[in-house]
């Protein structure tokens, strides 16, 4: 059988509008001499940049998140079976935690957790920096590389400098290819969050040993049901829908909905919109994608299942086990007492969000082959 090819790869993915726009692709191709294959802007797939450099040797195929060649190497070595018995993958334990830092809890989405840890990990040496998505407009994100505490604090602040007057070009994506930032950073041992697909195709890479993967050390997940793209004539529709002015959202949150803090004049309103009312904004290849709690991360974290101003924290590896404990023991981090009953209504909280982004998944590919 011949080795399947970057051609291949547009016609099964890119042309079925399923691919992810993770980067991994970008961030092996741009590792060469030649950029064989790049972004011709952010919102559209990956495309042949040296199509006459190309060595046709398959890997870009190989680490897809669309196309599940690594599926079986990946479970076997991240303890996962199948979504359909363990929708929620591999768990060592799950956490309700919060920051003890009152700056990283000020400007986190839940309980500043994330950002605690890589902290704390940019402190004890044990990475050089982070790749991180950084908020620079309220529904708009690009990845950044932290390597400060303040860093970390500015990435995680919604930026409100934009006009309202968009250019009719102009999109803004709650979503950002933070992969193919890799190239850029490379001979760093980096910590990198990362959505369902970003981490699958970091995992792919590592299993495959391709280049720069090999300088992620920490692979922190976060939960993901579906992310937003918008263009002027989307954003204003948006607008009129929901009644919410882009301009005045201070901060977005997912838990059980969407959830928008909005500063209307004098006061501080929160609007929450369910997941169904957004279908006409949600990106096409979210739809491809059933994995909600991130399975092949070293951690998970979502808002999902904690209470207010608290992260649900899904410890899944080893090295993710060792990390979660040496924060809690430094007091980085603070974690409630869960008794097992409480820890089985968050499971199965997570479950039915996950079973729902399962059967999604079913229902959009059976009808894309029909």
């Amino acid at each position: 059988m011949s080795t399947k090819t970057f051609k291949d790869l547009i016609r099964e993915v890119h042309e079925k509008g399923i691919c992810q726009q993770c980067g991994g692709c970008v961030s092996f191709c741009s590792s060469a001499q030649y950029d064989v294959i790049g972004f011709s802007d952010p919102y559209s797939p990956p495309v042949y940049i040296h199509e006459d450099e190309c060595l046709d040797c398959g890997i870009c195929y190989y680490i897809c998140p669309q196309t599940h060649v690594l599926d079986s190497d990946l479970n076997k070595n991240y303890n996962f079976t199948n979504f359909l018995s363990t929708p929620l993958g591999q768990i060592r334990n799950i956490y309700s935690c919060q920051a003890l830092d009152e700056e990283f809890l000020k400007v986190g989405t839940d309980g500043g957790v994330v950002n605690s840890i890589i902290n704390f990990l940019l402190e004890s040496k044990q990475i050089e920096g982070a790749i991180v998505s950084k908020t620079t407009t309220p529904l708009s994100r690009k990845a950044t590389l932290a390597k400060t505490k303040d860093e970390l604090i500015q990435a995680a602040g919604t930026q409100l400098n934009v006009s309202s007057q968009l250019d009719e070009i102009q999109k803004y994506c709650s979503y950002t290819n933070t992969i193919s930032e890799l190239n850029h950073f490379k001979f760093n041992k980096l910590a990198i969050v990362g959505t369902p697909c970003q981490i699958y195709t970091i995992r792919c890479m590592q299993e495959l040993g391709v280049t720069p993967s090999e300088n992620i050390a920490v692979c922190l997940g976060l939960f993901c049901y579906e992310n937003f793209l918008f263009d002027r004539s989307q954003l204003e529709k948006f607008q009129r829908d929901f009644n919410i002015r882009y301009d005045r959202i201070m901060k977005v949150n997912i838990k059980e909905d969407v959830i928008f803090k909005i500063s209307d004049e004098s006061e501080i309103k929160t609007i929450h919109v369910p997941f169904n009312h957004l279908n006409n904004f949600m990106r096409s290849a979210c739809n491809a994608c059933s994995d909600f709690t991130n399975i092949y991360a070293d951690l998970s974290f979502g808002g999902l299942g904690s209470q207010n101003k608290y992260t649900t924290v899904i410890i899944r590896t080893e090295k993710g086990e060792k990390i979660i404990n040496e924060a809690l023991n430094e007091g980085i981090i603070m974690k409630l007492d869960l008794d097992v009953s409480k820890k089985q209504k968050t499971r199965d909280f997570l479950i039915d969000y996950s079973k729902k982004k399962i059967e999604r998944r079913e229902r959009f590919m059976n009808n894309l082959e029909a």
